[in-house]
């Protein structure tokens, strides 16, 4: 849990703010979940911080929300592709990604 939360310090996700008149804090938790490992032995621990969002109210505390999720269909449309074109494809595993974050090489 410390990584997770010094992973969001360090790619300054948030900035400490007043709160605006009339609006209340939105409380958060953290999630855990165990990654099993191909032969059933535990290969690591994640957490993830998470508003609750049951005590928002929309139009007050947020107008929309966006997932960016890609459909299996659009991932198996992309293989086919990169297999007819020959392009090499390459597999990752991303510890911490961040929607708003500097991309650097």
């Amino acid at each position: 849990m410390l990584d997770e939360v010094n992973a969001l310090q360090n790619n300054g996700t948030w900035e400490l703010v007043p709160l605006p008149s009339r609006k209340s804090v939105v409380s958060c938790r953290g999630t855990f979940a165990i990654k099993v490992g191909p032969n059933g032995t535990i290969d690591r621990l994640k957490v993830r911080l998470v508003a609750k969002d049951y005590t928002q109210i929309f139009g007050l505390d947020y107008g929309d929300s966006f997932s960016p999720v890609a459909k299996m269909a659009s991932i198996r449309l992309f293989i086919v592709m990169a297999t007819l074109q020959e392009w090499p494809l390459n597999q990752l595993d991303v510890k911490n990604a961040f929607l708003n974050g500097d991309l650097q090489e």
